[in-house]
């Protein structure tokens, strides 16, 4: 078997680089972690040799980021010349037969930042849980990959069937580059050099065109400039201060939560109404969050929302980001579930059509020229006035196996990045795996969270 054609580029993207340059602050470390509901223990050797054999597949798995000297181009992926998987896959017994104790470990590795001299994963078998089932928690780094990337890496390293025989060996791998420091100076300037000149292109080509359409249609090309300078300033807009009453504090403790919903009864909702699963998912989460203010006396008419907005093309790299981060005020007063489904259909069409969703690599490539305090203050007034973040990642529709063991569910846990609760609906398998994290401080009682999420749920479903 030849190895794996996927493109992965050993310069970060300015949105990439973006994300782990905003880590001086720890509040916006973007650390995502998965669990894994097993229904017995993986066979350890099999998974070991599964795991190996992933690294050099994938090559994130084995290089780690270093920064050119002077930040004279952005970070690099580069060969860790001391990988050692030992480190990175991790077996341990639960302390107690229980889930919680799962939830606990994975709480534990949302909190904690990565060992930046290595490369940004950890895989920890967690064994010892009620009818000898066991979990795998997963901690990747954002910058590595996002949700829809991260799915598609997973499944190289799963089965399809139980007793699925040993995969075929790989043949003239090629180790992923280990770059010197000259090496690194050499790789910055030529990348700012193909950079430049590729943003040159670019320029003069929108020039190109914006004179042509001023000339034709002058009003419509005016309307169109005003149009996108509303959009990047919005896009780009401090809000420091959440609009929840209860949400103002922000710590960097995490608790960690999950539902479960059938897949087909949310689909069903959703077509009531002719909108998609993703409105049904948000209009379910708003339905919980309005219960949980209810709930503290303190009802609130709206929230301020970051939605991420896939911009994954056609082609592009497994590695990497491809999404931008919406923000937007959501409406918590919509009593009415199928009407609470239609204004999130609406609200996110207006959202995604928005001229700045196109440009958000560009104005990540502005924002990496300034000194990384000045960049850290920034996004971080643009982010640490959200109050939630919602997220819907496609998953697998069938059954999935690693090392002989059956994945009966799959929960992904996104990171908070400043907001007080993050909610992200994983597919698998005919059900929605709803992972919550949320801010200990800002939310000291996730049972009442996860109580009230689960009636929003509840009450979406029985509208369809």
């Amino acid at each position: 078997m030849r190895r794996d054609a996927e493109r992965f580029d050993l310069h970060m993207s300015d949105s990439d680089a973006l994300m782990w340059n905003i880590e001086k602050d720890p509040m916006l470390r973007s650390t995502i972690v998965a669990v894994f509901l097993l229904d017995r223990p993986p066979d350890w050797e099999r998974l070991t040799g599964r795991i190996e054999r992933g690294t050099w597949l994938i090559p994130r798995m084995r290089q780690r980021v270093v920064t050119p000297v002077l930040r004279l181009g952005p970070p690099f992926w580069s060969a860790d010349p001391c990988f050692d998987l030992r480190y990175h896959l991790r077996r341990v017994r639960a302390p107690e037969p229980s889930f919680d104790a799962v939830l606990d470990l994975a709480a534990t590795a949302a909190m904690a930042g990565f060992d930046r001299a290595r490369p940004l994963w950890e895989y920890t078998v967690v064994e010892g849980l009620p009818n000898d089932q066991a979990a795998m928690v997963l901690k990747v780094h954002h910058s590595l990959t996002d949700g829809v990337g991260g799915m598609r890496l997973l499944l190289m390293l799963m089965d399809f069937e139980r007793d699925a025989g040993p995969p075929e060996a790989l043949e003239a791998v090629e180790a992923p580059p280990c770059f010197s420091p000259f090496d690194l100076v050499l790789a910055s300037l030529g990348h700012r050099q193909r950079r430049a000149l590729g943003i040159a292109r670019r320029t003069v080509a929108d020039t190109l065109g914006a004179v042509t359409t001023m000339v034709s249609r002058p009003a419509e090309a005016v309307q169109a400039t005003l149009r996108t300078l509303e959009s990047v300033v919005e896009f780009l807009a401090p809000a420091t201060t959440p609009c929840s009453p209860l949400w103002r504090a922000r710590s960097l403790s995490r608790r960690i939560g999950t539902l479960e919903v059938p897949l087909d009864d949310l689909r069903a909702s959703a077509k009531r109404v002719g909108g998609s699963l993703n409105d049904a998912f948000v209009a379910a989460v708003l339905g919980g969050l309005a219960r949980y203010h209810e709930f503290h006396g303190e009802p609130t008419e709206q929230l301020r929302m970051v939605m991420p907005i896939n911009v994954r093309g056609e082609g592009a790299s497994l590695g990497g980001n491809h999404f931008t981060p919406a923000r937007f005020l959501v409406p918590l007063g919509i009593k009415d579930p199928v009407e609470r489904m239609r204004e999130v259909g609406r609200l996110v069409r207006h959202v995604r059509a928005q001229p700045a969703v196109r440009l958000t690599d560009a104005l990540a490539g502005v924002l990496n020229q300034l000194p990384t305090s000045v960049t850290t203050s920034l996004f971080g007034a643009m982010l640490k006035g959200a109050d939630v973040i919602t997220s819907n990642v496609p998953g697998s529709p069938v059954p999935l196996y690693i090392a002989g063991s059956e994945v009966q569910r799959m929960w992904a846990i996104g990171p908070l990045s400043g907001a007080a609760v993050n909610v992200v609906l994983l597919s698998h398998d005919g059900t929605c795996c709803i992972g919550v994290n949320s801010d200990a401080v800002a939310v000291p009682d996730i049972e009442t969270l996860l109580r009230c999420l689960e009636e929003g749920f509840e009450e979406v479903l029985a509208a369809g």
